[in-house]
């Protein structure tokens, strides 16, 4: 039992919330500031909550206090103004400070694969990634000029029960289960490494509290990579209709002609393959490995939909879209692909 103290700011979210519940079952005393708002993921009963929105800075100071802490996790941290700020409050008052990045910070797209912390970072095409490249290159900038104790953590696709991979969410089962073709961008033969929550936070929380950690960018990803063509597969089969799935492949500019929000993901994160080396993860954390297949993962998100049917929403604009689409590029003779 570590008994190092932990203050997580945000706690709530996909991938926090399972850092958290492993936090408190490996021993850490676990600190969590939010806003209070959400019960989606309950926290464990011995976590210290402290409420305050942690964009507004004198509610976050005020929470935290004058506590020093072994370590500081931002979950919510996106623009270098926001982690300027961290380093402004916890310089001094953090052990370790973990700033969660994103692996689509690194080379969009990649000229080598497996990708490994080395890979450049560098994504012209989604202005997220960009935000996550200049909050590296401060927090670095600080651990050497100031000494602050960074250490970065660049998850990718990072999921829990709640979560479906294809833009739209639940309009894509819906349209399996009408028999409609859902679109996917590309060929579909992409490969897209996809990592189970509670999987990531077993590596995650290896990260805590060690100082052989601090200066360093470390990745935490699963093994599988599947087709994007396999992951509607998988889904297709848990949702029940795995016989039914019909697939229109798309030409990613014209997803990005058609919806440039969805494009922006597409080119600057989705289409493009993703495998990982995750070499560095299990030399701190030996025997790391992602446990859940995605063909369990799948099962598991179409249960909790299933037990949430007010989580069932169908976003009509982008039903339309995808009919619309379907029909112009299914393949010859397909007739009304999309109707």
């Amino acid at each position: 039992m570590t008994g190092a103290s932990v203050l997580f700011i945000g706690g709530s979210g996909v991938i926090s919330a399972a850092c958290v519940r492993e936090a408190v079952q490996q021993g850490f005393d676990v600190h969590v500031v939010n806003r209070g708002k959400t019960d989606a993921r309950p926290l464990p009963e011995t976590v210290t909550r402290l409420q305050a929105d942690s964009t507004d800075r004198d509610a976050l100071a005020a929470a935290v206090g004058d506590r020093v802490w072994d370590v500081v996790v931002n979950w919510i941290a996106f623009t270098p103004e926001q982690v300027q700020a961290d380093i402004d409050l916890f310089a001094g008052r953090a052990r370790q400070y973990i700033f969660i990045s994103s692996a689509s910070a690194y080379q969009t797209p990649p000229t080598h694969l497996p990708i490994t912390e080395s890979t450049p970072l560098k994504n012209p095409y989604w202005e997220y990634s960009r935000n996550k490249i200049a909050c590296e290159d401060l927090l670095m900038g600080a651990y050497r000029e100031q000494d602050f104790p960074v250490t970065i953590v660049r998850p990718s696709h990072t999921y829990d029960e709640t979560r479906l991979p294809f833009t739209g969410g639940w309009t894509v089962i819906d349209r399996m289960r009408k028999g409609k073709p859902i679109v996917i961008a590309g060929d579909g033969s992409s490969l897209w490494t996809i990592t189970h929550a509670r999987d990531f936070a077993v590596g995650f929380t290896g990260l805590l509290d060690r100082a052989d950690a601090i200066g360093e960018a470390v990745h935490i990803t699963g093994d599988e990579a599947p087709t994007w063509d396999r992951i509607a597969a998988e889904l297709a089969v848990a949702a029940g209709v795995g016989d039914q799935l019909r697939i229109v492949h798309v030409p990613t500019d014209a997803i990005v002609a058609a919806d440039p929000e969805w494009g922006a993901g597409l080119i600057g994160d989705k289409t493009n393959s993703s495998v990982f080396d995750n070499t560095k993860i299990r030399r701190y954390v030996p025997g790391f490995t992602a446990r859940t297949t995605y063909r369990q993962g799948a099962r598991e998100v179409l249960a909790w939909f299933e037990a949430h049917p007010e989580e069932q929403r169908v976003d009509e604009r982008l039903d339309a879209l995808m009919d619309e689409l379907a029909d112009r590029y299914a393949p010859s003779g397909a007739g009304e692909g999309a109707r």
